[in-house]
């Protein structure tokens, strides 16, 4: 995906790149698309004084270039067409049928998330969780959307620019990497990243320049002494290549890091793309041969994926010199997976996969249902995006199941994710096997087991200072009302 707006985009490039990868698809409808968007959109301008259909013409660019399913490519040119002129959704429906108003009638729904106070923007917020439930594709034309958005921020005013980049930052972006749509949550990220934090997106560029300056010829000897022995052991590697890291997720990982640029193993790495998942675990093993493995770096998220579907290996190994150089291994599936999560389902060779889709947007759905309520308080906003969008940790119950949690979770939040009872009556864990106190942060592939007190009547008060998500803290606060109205009926005279 690009991150630079090429000035030549026109209908006719558009319909060149989906002929490259759907050449049976309805090239006139899609010039029909975008005639129609054309005309609905004429006198309409942009802030930058363009012509407004240069917008969804870039939106649905961004779409192909992905290889989405032109049906998504027709329907994002159509976006804004009810909601910003006079032309109808049922007008949209009698030209291009309805499985194009459908996604259409998807956008105008959302509208345009304006801030307007804390609890509209939050019910606003729920709108866009709804509409993913009932169809995801909605949103992978939402993000192409922001993407175009924030590719030509530089003709909006700088108060504005800040804040359309600072919520792409905070919601956007840990959506897409929800749905596992890596490239997309990359590039709202980056995109984002020098309006809301400038200095520090000057110095990262920079410092990640200079770290990797005069290197490119150590990596190209890495990558060709890996083809080497995988053509020895009769493995056809797709494709080899390095990977510069970006640079949101550069500049993250280093304050994790305590800015210490040597404990970045991945600024650069190495990714051998495979035909089998055998492959991937023989080339595992070649790698090991050539080259010294550092200890606890290997991960396998081949047999346990991330929450989000995520599937690779990785393993950072000492290079020549000792230089630590890491290794990411995957399928051409898997890498695919990866850089469009959800998006993958709808590419135009994929025709499978749709439960998948249904279980990867659950969590969605959770969201969605969540009760007004909570929509009350100025902190309800944040409490949403670390209970939903914030990093995800997966930790595994003693029969293997996953269960899908917000990273600084404990064995409370997980007790409750499983049921209400479970959490009421917790009295403490063990965690890989080892006894663990409630309040113990949890770590990704830990095995959790809730030791339970079958005499206990309800969670400690104390718990809610340490609890992640929404729904152990609703059910703490419940039982400490219903606590409270119980002590208040035994303590004061009733009225005879």
């Amino acid at each position: 995906m690009q991150q630079t707006i090429p000035q030549t985009q026109t209908i006719e490039t558009l319909i060149t790149m989906v002929a490259g990868y759907a050449p049976n698809a309805d090239m006139d409808l899609l010039r029909l698309a975008y005639d129609f968007a054309k005309n609905a959109h004429e006198g309409q301008f942009r802030k930058s004084g363009e012509p407004y259909i240069i917008h969804p013409l870039g939106v649905a660019h961004i779409l192909a270039s992905m290889h989405i399913d032109p049906t998504l490519v027709t329907a994002s040119l159509l976006h804004d067409v009810p909601e910003d002129t006079q032309v109808t959704l049922k007008e949209i429906e009698e030209n291009f049928g309805t499985e194009i108003a459908s996604l259409v009638g998807g956008i105008t729904k959302l509208g345009k998330l304006k801030y307007r106070g804390v609890e509209r923007y939050i019910e606003n917020l729920r709108k866009m969780f709804v509409a993913m439930a009932e169809d995801v594709r909605v949103m992978i034309i939402k993000f192409a959307d922001r993407i175009h958005n924030l590719q030509t921020l530089d003709a909006l005013p700088p108060p504005k620019q800040y804040r359309i980049a600072l919520e792409s930052l905070e919601i956007f972006a840990p959506i897409a990497s929800r749905l596992g749509m890596d490239d997309m949550k990359s590039d709202l990220e980056d995109l984002s990243f020098k309006y809301v934090y400038p200095k520090e997106y000057i110095k990262m560029k920079a410092l990640r320049d200079e770290q990797i300056a005069g290197r490119e010829q150590y990596y190209q000897q890495i990558v060709s002494e890996v083809r080497e022995a995988l053509a020895k052991a009769n493995i056809n590697a797709a494709t080899t290549y390095g990977r510069n890291k970006r640079l949101y997720s550069f500049y993250k990982k280093l304050l994790r890091k305590g800015n210490e640029i040597q404990n970045v193993y991945d600024l650069v790495a190495i990714r051998v793309i495979l035909n089998s998942v055998a492959d991937c675990y023989a080339t595992l093993g070649i790698i090991h041969n050539l080259w010294t493995p550092m200890p606890g770096r290997i991960k396998d998220y081949i047999s346990q994926p991330k929450p989000n579907g995520y599937r690779s290996l990785h393993t950072t190994v000492f290079g020549k010199d000792g230089k630590p150089v890491e290794f990411q291994i995957r399928t051409v599936e898997m890498q695919e997976e990866s850089q469009y999560g959800i998006a993958a389902h709808w590419s135009y060779k994929n025709t499978s996969g749709h439960e998948s889709v249904q279980q990867t947007i659950r969590w969605a759905t959770e969201l969605a249902e969540i009760q007004k309520e909570i929509l009350n308080k100025l902190s309800d906003l944040e409490e949403l995006k670390v209970d939903f969008l914030q990093t995800r940790i997966f930790v595994f119950t003693p029969k293997g199941d996953v269960i899908d949690l917000p990273e600084g979770a404990t064995p409370v939040d997980f007790a409750y994710h499983i049921h209400t009872d479970i959490g009421d009556k917790c009295s403490g864990a063990k965690i890989n096997d080892k006894m663990a106190s409630v309040d113990t942060i949890l770590k990704n592939g830990d095995v959790v087991e809730i030791i339970l007190d079958k005499n206990r009547k309800g969670p400690s008060p104390d718990w809610i200072n340490f609890v992640k998500t929404h729904t152990a803290k609703a059910r703490i606060r419940s039982a400490q009302k219903a606590s409270i109205a119980d002590w208040l009926r035994r303590v004061l005279p009733t009225k005879k």
